[in-house]
């Protein structure tokens, strides 16, 4: 199992961005996919989750309105859609996947048995 996080990059408060998260050597059956993040000091925060089959959404608080979570059924990739960027969003994003979530788990990085390498998201003010 692979997975690729990129799409990172420096912008500037207010600006967007959009990350990608190709995947190899998953099944999608019962799979949820979910996007991470870090900032220094910090320990990993749930940022958004997506139920492979159904499409069913999840975000952490601090960024719904502004993210969105999606995927390619066909190309097996998963995007976060990242608009009105703040400082406080500066991190670097894992993609990570998991199986047989409840909506309850989606948000726990310890239900996500593989992880991207992550990619620099730096929002500068």
């Amino acid at each position: 199992v692979q997975l690729q996080a990129s799409g990172g990059g420096l912008v500037q408060a207010g600006d967007s961005l959009r990350l990608s998260c190709a995947t190899s050597g998953l099944t999608f059956n019962s799979r949820h996919m979910g996007w991470f993040r870090q900032a220094p000091g910090k320990e990993r925060e749930f940022v958004a989750g997506l139920r492979w089959n159904g499409g069913n959404t999840y975000y952490a608080d601090s960024v719904k309105g502004r993210f969105t979570i999606s995927r390619d059924i066909a190309k097996k990739v998963v995007f976060l859609q990242m608009n009105s960027l703040r400082s406080e969003d500066t991190a670097v994003y894992y993609c990570a996947a998991a199986l047989g979530l409840i909506a309850s788990t989606v948000s726990d990085p310890g239900r996500y048995a593989h992880w991207g390498q992550g990619t620099q998201v730096t929002v500068s003010s």
